[in-house]
Protein backbone atom coordinates (compact mmCIF):
# COMPACT_ATOMS: atom_id res chain seq x y z
CA UNK A 1 0.00 0.00 0.00
CA UNK A 2 3.08 2.39 0.96
CA UNK A 3 4.34 2.02 -2.22
CA UNK A 4 1.29 2.49 -4.40
CA UNK A 5 0.54 5.84 -2.64
CA UNK A 6 4.37 6.70 -3.61
CA UNK A 7 3.82 5.43 -7.02
CA UNK A 8 0.81 7.67 -7.38
CA UNK A 9 1.76 10.65 -5.95
CA UNK A 10 5.41 11.09 -5.83
CA UNK A 11 7.18 11.59 -9.42
CA UNK A 12 11.11 10.21 -9.45
CA UNK A 13 10.48 9.25 -5.60
CA UNK A 14 13.68 8.27 -5.56
CA UNK A 15 15.11 11.40 -6.14
CA UNK A 16 15.42 12.39 -2.67
CA UNK A 17 17.55 15.22 -2.57
CA UNK A 18 15.34 17.11 -4.86
CA UNK A 19 13.54 19.22 -2.40
CA UNK A 20 10.87 19.43 -4.67
CA UNK A 21 10.73 15.32 -4.28
CA UNK A 22 10.91 16.01 -0.36
CA UNK A 23 7.97 18.22 -0.31
CA UNK A 24 6.12 15.71 -2.27
CA UNK A 25 6.91 12.90 0.76
CA UNK A 26 5.83 15.59 3.22
CA UNK A 27 2.35 16.80 1.76
CA UNK A 28 1.52 12.89 0.94
CA UNK A 29 2.47 11.96 5.13
CA UNK A 30 0.00 14.74 6.07
CA UNK A 31 -2.57 13.86 3.57
CA UNK A 32 -2.10 10.74 4.52
CA UNK A 33 -2.74 11.59 8.17
CA UNK A 34 -5.15 13.61 8.48
CA UNK A 35 -7.63 11.34 6.40
CA UNK A 36 -6.76 8.53 7.95
CA UNK A 37 -6.97 10.01 11.82
CA UNK A 38 -10.55 12.29 10.81
CA UNK A 39 -12.39 8.90 9.95
CA UNK A 40 -10.77 6.63 13.30
CA UNK A 41 -11.65 10.23 15.46
CA UNK A 42 -15.11 10.25 14.05
CA UNK A 43 -15.96 6.70 14.58
CA UNK A 44 -14.29 6.76 18.20
CA UNK A 45 -16.33 9.84 19.04
CA UNK A 46 -19.95 7.82 17.96
CA UNK A 47 -18.41 4.90 19.79
CA UNK A 48 -17.67 6.93 23.36
CA UNK A 49 -20.81 8.47 23.11
CA UNK A 50 -22.62 5.22 22.65
CA UNK A 51 -21.15 3.58 25.04
CA UNK A 52 -20.39 6.45 27.78
CA UNK A 53 -16.67 5.92 28.08
CA UNK A 54 -14.52 8.88 28.64
CA UNK A 55 -11.10 6.78 27.76
CA UNK A 56 -12.80 5.97 24.30
CA UNK A 57 -13.74 10.20 23.72
CA UNK A 58 -10.58 11.14 24.82
CA UNK A 59 -9.19 8.44 22.69
CA UNK A 60 -11.13 10.20 19.94
CA UNK A 61 -10.24 13.82 20.56
CA UNK A 62 -6.36 12.46 20.57
CA UNK A 63 -6.93 10.95 17.06
CA UNK A 64 -7.77 14.32 16.10
CA UNK A 65 -4.84 15.94 17.86
CA UNK A 66 -3.21 13.82 15.36
CA UNK A 67 -4.90 15.07 12.53
CA UNK A 68 -3.36 18.36 13.62
CA UNK A 69 -0.59 17.02 13.90
CA UNK A 70 0.10 15.78 10.14
CA UNK A 71 -1.33 19.13 8.97
CA UNK A 72 1.26 21.25 10.86
CA UNK A 73 3.85 18.41 9.30
CA UNK A 74 2.34 19.03 5.68
CA UNK A 75 2.47 23.10 5.54
CA UNK A 76 5.93 22.58 7.27
CA UNK A 77 7.29 20.45 4.48
CA UNK A 78 6.00 23.51 1.99
CA UNK A 79 7.02 26.23 3.76
CA UNK A 80 10.72 24.71 4.42
CA UNK A 81 10.70 24.23 0.76
CA UNK A 82 10.51 27.88 -0.22
CA UNK A 83 13.35 29.12 -1.84
CA UNK A 84 16.56 31.41 -0.10
CA UNK A 85 15.36 34.80 0.82
CA UNK A 86 16.73 38.53 1.93
CA UNK A 87 15.57 37.56 5.44
CA UNK A 88 16.48 33.80 5.06
CA UNK A 89 19.94 33.50 3.35
CA UNK A 90 20.05 29.93 4.47
CA UNK A 91 16.83 29.02 3.11
CA UNK A 92 13.80 27.93 5.44
CA UNK A 93 14.73 24.35 6.18
CA UNK A 94 14.33 24.77 9.81
CA UNK A 95 11.17 24.99 9.43
CA UNK A 96 11.05 21.13 9.48
CA UNK A 97 12.13 21.03 12.99
CA UNK A 98 10.13 23.81 14.19
CA UNK A 99 7.26 21.37 12.65
CA UNK A 100 8.57 18.47 14.99
CA UNK A 101 8.51 20.78 18.23
CA UNK A 102 4.87 22.05 17.18
CA UNK A 103 3.77 18.25 16.74
CA UNK A 104 5.50 17.99 20.48
CA UNK A 105 3.35 21.19 21.79
CA UNK A 106 -0.02 19.03 20.71
CA UNK A 107 0.98 15.75 21.74
CA UNK A 108 2.22 17.14 25.37
CA UNK A 109 -1.56 19.64 25.57
CA UNK A 110 -2.95 16.12 24.60
CA UNK A 111 -1.94 14.10 27.51
CA UNK A 112 -2.26 16.78 30.09
CA UNK A 113 -5.91 16.59 29.06
CA UNK A 114 -6.52 13.34 29.11
CA UNK A 115 -5.20 12.69 32.73
CA UNK A 116 -7.26 15.80 33.80
CA UNK A 117 -10.35 13.36 32.32
CA UNK A 118 -8.90 10.18 33.57
CA UNK A 119 -8.72 11.63 36.90
CA UNK A 120 -11.95 12.96 36.78
CA UNK A 121 -13.69 9.49 35.82
CA UNK A 122 -11.76 7.87 39.08
CA UNK A 123 -13.28 10.03 41.75
CA UNK A 124 -16.87 10.13 39.90
CA UNK A 125 -17.10 6.76 37.76
CA UNK A 126 -19.64 6.31 35.12
CA UNK A 127 -20.61 2.65 34.24
CA UNK A 128 -19.01 1.78 30.55
CA UNK A 129 -21.34 -0.03 28.41
CA UNK A 130 -20.04 -2.60 26.48
CA UNK A 131 -20.33 -3.17 23.05
CA UNK A 132 -18.64 -6.25 20.73
CA UNK A 133 -19.27 -3.96 17.81
CA UNK A 134 -17.22 -1.04 19.32
CA UNK A 135 -14.25 -3.65 20.56
CA UNK A 136 -14.27 -4.73 17.20
CA UNK A 137 -13.64 -1.28 15.43
CA UNK A 138 -11.40 -0.09 18.03
CA UNK A 139 -9.22 -2.89 17.21
CA UNK A 140 -9.27 -2.41 13.30
CA UNK A 141 -8.33 1.78 14.55
CA UNK A 142 -5.60 0.37 16.37
CA UNK A 143 -4.65 -1.75 12.88
CA UNK A 144 -5.18 1.55 11.28
CA UNK A 145 -2.87 3.69 13.02
CA UNK A 146 -0.28 0.54 13.16
CA UNK A 147 -0.29 0.96 9.46
CA UNK A 148 -0.14 4.56 9.56
CA UNK A 149 3.00 4.74 11.78
CA UNK A 150 4.46 2.16 9.61
CA UNK A 151 3.72 4.36 6.80
CA UNK A 152 5.34 7.35 7.99
CA UNK A 153 7.92 5.83 9.19
CA UNK A 154 9.16 3.92 5.91
CA UNK A 155 8.32 7.50 4.29
CA UNK A 156 10.47 9.48 7.17
CA UNK A 157 12.97 7.34 6.53
CA UNK A 158 13.60 7.37 2.50
CA UNK A 159 13.79 11.47 3.01
CA UNK A 160 15.51 11.17 6.56
CA UNK A 161 12.96 13.38 8.11
CA UNK A 162 12.37 14.31 11.97
CA UNK A 163 8.89 15.69 11.24
CA UNK A 164 7.77 12.32 9.95
CA UNK A 165 9.85 10.87 12.95
CA UNK A 166 7.78 12.70 15.57
CA UNK A 167 4.37 11.94 14.14
CA UNK A 168 5.53 8.44 14.28
CA UNK A 169 6.35 8.92 17.53
CA UNK A 170 2.65 10.40 17.99
CA UNK A 171 1.07 7.45 16.65
CA UNK A 172 2.75 5.28 18.61
CA UNK A 173 1.42 6.68 21.71
CA UNK A 174 -2.38 7.35 20.36
CA UNK A 175 -1.42 2.91 19.54
CA UNK A 176 -1.12 2.72 23.60
CA UNK A 177 -4.26 4.95 24.26
CA UNK A 178 -6.73 2.81 21.82
CA UNK A 179 -5.08 -0.63 23.16
CA UNK A 180 -5.80 0.43 27.08
CA UNK A 181 -9.17 1.70 26.27
CA UNK A 182 -9.95 -1.56 24.20
CA UNK A 183 -8.92 -3.54 27.06
CA UNK A 184 -10.73 -0.96 29.49
CA UNK A 185 -13.72 -1.68 27.35
CA UNK A 186 -13.55 -5.69 27.46
CA UNK A 187 -12.75 -5.53 31.40
CA UNK A 188 -16.23 -3.13 31.82
CA UNK A 189 -18.01 -7.10 31.00
CA UNK A 190 -16.88 -8.70 33.75
CA UNK A 191 -16.04 -6.04 36.34
CA UNK A 192 -17.33 -2.79 37.91
CA UNK A 193 -14.03 -1.89 38.47
CA UNK A 194 -13.13 1.75 37.22
CA UNK A 195 -10.46 0.73 35.37
CA UNK A 196 -11.34 3.34 32.64
CA UNK A 197 -9.61 6.37 34.79
CA UNK A 198 -7.05 4.28 35.72
CA UNK A 199 -6.16 3.28 32.55
CA UNK A 200 -6.53 6.83 31.04
CA UNK A 201 -4.06 8.35 33.37
CA UNK A 202 -1.85 5.55 32.56
CA UNK A 203 -1.83 6.23 28.87
CA UNK A 204 -1.48 10.20 29.68
CA UNK A 205 1.71 9.37 31.11
CA UNK A 206 2.70 7.18 27.99
CA UNK A 207 1.69 9.88 25.69
CA UNK A 208 3.39 12.63 27.56
CA UNK A 209 6.71 10.83 27.24
CA UNK A 210 5.90 10.18 23.38
CA UNK A 211 5.73 14.32 23.25
CA UNK A 212 8.37 15.00 25.83
CA UNK A 213 10.72 13.09 23.60
CA UNK A 214 9.31 14.55 20.23
CA UNK A 215 10.44 18.06 22.09
CA UNK A 216 13.86 17.04 23.25
CA UNK A 217 15.05 15.79 19.93
CA UNK A 218 13.39 19.21 18.31
CA UNK A 219 15.11 21.26 20.70
CA UNK A 220 17.86 19.33 20.68
CA UNK A 221 18.17 19.58 16.84
CA UNK A 222 17.54 23.38 16.48
CA UNK A 223 20.21 24.07 19.09
CA UNK A 224 22.62 22.78 17.43
CA UNK A 225 23.34 19.24 17.80
CA UNK A 226 26.38 17.21 16.54
CA UNK A 227 26.42 15.85 13.28
CA UNK A 228 26.42 12.06 13.13
CA UNK A 229 29.64 10.02 13.82
CA UNK A 230 29.13 8.00 10.43
CA UNK A 231 28.90 11.42 8.34
CA UNK A 232 31.68 12.98 9.80
CA UNK A 233 33.88 9.95 9.73
CA UNK A 234 33.01 9.50 6.08
CA UNK A 235 33.62 13.51 5.18
CA UNK A 236 36.97 13.84 6.83
CA UNK A 237 37.89 10.75 5.15
CA UNK A 238 36.83 12.26 1.87
CA UNK A 239 39.04 15.13 2.37
CA UNK A 240 42.23 12.63 3.82
CA UNK A 241 41.86 11.18 0.50
CA UNK A 242 43.25 14.05 -1.72
CA UNK A 243 47.04 13.98 -2.67
CA UNK A 244 48.52 16.80 -0.82
CA UNK A 245 46.20 17.10 2.37
CA UNK A 246 48.30 16.26 5.27
CA UNK A 247 45.93 16.57 7.86
CA UNK A 248 42.46 18.50 8.71
CA UNK A 249 40.97 19.74 12.51
CA UNK A 250 38.43 22.63 13.21
CA UNK A 251 35.56 21.10 11.62
CA UNK A 252 32.24 22.67 11.92
CA UNK A 253 29.28 22.00 10.52
CA UNK A 254 25.74 23.95 10.78
CA UNK A 255 22.16 22.29 9.90
CA UNK A 256 20.23 24.49 8.25
CA UNK A 257 17.79 22.08 7.54
CA UNK A 258 17.51 19.12 5.66
CA UNK A 259 19.80 19.09 2.88
CA UNK A 260 20.75 22.59 3.87
CA UNK A 261 24.11 21.93 5.47
CA UNK A 262 26.81 24.28 5.44
CA UNK A 263 30.54 24.15 7.42
CA UNK A 264 34.32 24.97 7.57
CA UNK A 265 37.29 23.02 8.20
CA UNK A 266 41.27 23.67 8.40
CA UNK A 267 43.06 21.51 5.68
CA UNK A 268 46.93 21.37 6.85
CA UNK A 269 49.73 21.15 3.41
CA UNK A 270 52.88 21.78 2.72
CA UNK A 271 54.18 25.23 3.10
CA UNK A 272 56.63 24.20 0.70
CA UNK A 273 54.14 23.82 -2.19
CA UNK A 274 53.66 26.89 -4.86
CA UNK A 275 50.63 28.98 -2.90
CA UNK A 276 48.60 28.79 -6.28
CA UNK A 277 48.52 24.99 -6.37
CA UNK A 278 47.89 24.09 -2.75
CA UNK A 279 45.20 26.85 -3.39
CA UNK A 280 43.93 25.13 -6.67
CA UNK A 281 43.42 21.88 -4.44
CA UNK A 282 41.19 23.81 -2.02
CA UNK A 283 39.21 25.21 -4.33
CA UNK A 284 38.96 21.16 -6.08
CA UNK A 285 38.28 19.57 -2.62
CA UNK A 286 35.19 22.21 -2.10
CA UNK A 287 33.66 22.10 -5.44
CA UNK A 288 33.80 18.00 -4.91
CA UNK A 289 32.63 17.83 -1.41
CA UNK A 290 29.69 20.10 -2.48
CA UNK A 291 28.82 17.92 -5.40
CA UNK A 292 28.95 14.48 -3.74
CA UNK A 293 27.78 15.19 0.06
CA UNK A 294 25.54 18.22 -0.99
CA UNK A 295 27.59 20.33 1.88
CA UNK A 296 28.94 24.54 1.26
CA UNK A 297 32.15 23.68 2.83
CA UNK A 298 34.61 26.49 3.32
CA UNK A 299 38.22 25.91 3.62
CA UNK A 300 41.09 27.51 5.64
CA UNK A 301 44.30 26.30 4.44
CA UNK A 302 47.49 25.76 6.77
CA UNK A 303 50.50 25.56 5.48
CA UNK A 304 52.92 23.28 7.80
CA UNK A 305 56.52 22.86 7.34
CA UNK A 306 57.13 19.62 6.69
CA UNK A 307 61.03 19.81 6.77
CA UNK A 308 61.68 21.55 9.58
CA UNK A 309 63.01 18.33 11.54
CA UNK A 310 63.28 19.96 14.64
CA UNK A 311 59.32 21.37 14.93
CA UNK A 312 58.03 18.05 13.39
CA UNK A 313 60.62 15.63 16.43
CA UNK A 314 59.01 18.51 18.96
CA UNK A 315 55.47 18.02 17.77
CA UNK A 316 55.66 14.49 18.17
CA UNK A 317 57.06 14.80 21.80
CA UNK A 318 54.55 17.65 23.00
CA UNK A 319 51.68 14.76 21.75
CA UNK A 320 53.41 11.98 23.70
CA UNK A 321 53.14 14.00 26.93
CA UNK A 322 49.57 15.37 26.12
CA UNK A 323 48.29 11.54 25.46
CA UNK A 324 49.77 10.79 28.76
CA UNK A 325 47.58 13.07 30.40
CA UNK A 326 44.36 12.15 28.67
CA UNK A 327 44.36 10.14 25.64
CA UNK A 328 41.53 11.76 24.00
CA UNK A 329 43.72 15.25 23.56
CA UNK A 330 45.04 15.71 20.48
CA UNK A 331 46.86 18.86 19.17
CA UNK A 332 46.98 20.89 15.57
CA UNK A 333 48.72 24.24 14.22
CA UNK A 334 51.91 23.61 16.44
CA UNK A 335 54.73 25.79 15.75
CA UNK A 336 57.64 27.08 17.73
CA UNK A 337 59.01 30.67 18.09
CA UNK A 338 62.73 30.63 19.76
CA UNK A 339 64.80 33.02 21.90
CA UNK A 340 67.97 32.52 23.76
CA UNK A 341 66.05 32.05 27.04
CA UNK A 342 63.25 30.16 26.07
CA UNK A 343 61.31 28.37 23.35
CA UNK A 344 57.72 28.91 23.30
CA UNK A 345 55.44 25.97 22.15
CA UNK A 346 52.63 27.45 20.03
CA UNK A 347 49.34 24.87 20.00
CA UNK A 348 46.00 24.17 19.96
CA UNK A 349 44.98 21.79 22.53
CA UNK A 350 41.39 19.91 21.66
CA UNK A 351 39.46 18.11 24.35
CA UNK A 352 36.52 16.18 25.11
CA UNK A 353 32.93 17.68 26.27
CA UNK A 354 32.56 16.78 30.16
CA UNK A 355 35.78 17.79 32.06
CA UNK A 356 35.12 19.48 35.56
CA UNK A 357 38.47 21.27 35.30
CA UNK A 358 38.41 24.45 33.66
CA UNK A 359 40.26 25.20 30.29
CA UNK A 360 42.88 27.36 32.31
CA UNK A 361 43.09 24.37 34.12
CA UNK A 362 44.44 22.04 31.25
CA UNK A 363 46.57 24.72 30.20
CA UNK A 364 48.26 24.82 32.79
CA UNK A 365 48.80 20.96 33.67
CA UNK A 366 49.46 20.73 29.74
CA UNK A 367 52.28 23.09 30.93
CA UNK A 368 53.93 21.79 33.95
CA UNK A 369 54.27 18.31 32.12
CA UNK A 370 55.85 20.14 28.93
CA UNK A 371 58.60 22.09 31.83
CA UNK A 372 59.12 18.96 33.89
CA UNK A 373 60.62 17.27 30.39
CA UNK A 374 62.08 20.98 29.46
CA UNK A 375 62.32 23.98 31.18
CA UNK A 376 63.37 25.76 28.50
CA UNK A 377 59.88 25.05 26.99
CA UNK A 378 57.00 27.93 27.28
CA UNK A 379 53.53 26.40 26.22
CA UNK A 380 51.29 29.21 25.04
CA UNK A 381 48.41 26.61 24.39
CA UNK A 382 44.65 27.05 23.41
CA UNK A 383 42.17 24.84 24.68
CA UNK A 384 38.74 24.23 22.42
CA UNK A 385 36.23 21.21 22.16
CA UNK A 386 35.53 19.83 18.98
CA UNK A 387 32.61 20.79 17.04
CA UNK A 388 31.70 17.47 15.63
Amino acid sequence: MTALLIKLFIKNSDDVKNPKVRTAYGVLSGAVGIAVNAIICCIKFVIGFITGSIAITADAINNLSDAGSSAVTLFGFKISNKPADKEHPFGHGRVEYITSLIVSFIVLFMSFELAVSSVEKITDPQPVKYSFVSAIILGVSILGKVWLALFNRKLGKKIDSSAMTAVVKDSIGDIAATTATLIALVVSKYSDIPIDGYLGVFVSLFVFWAGFSILREATGTLLGKPPTKEFVDELEKEILSYEGVMGIHDLMLHDYGPGRIFGSVHVEVSGEVDINISHDLIDNIEKDILEKFGLLLVIHMDPLEVNAEKVNNLKETILTIVKEINPEYTIHDFRIVESPSHTNLIFDLVIPYGHKQSRQEIADLVSENVKKHNPMYCCVVTVEHSFV
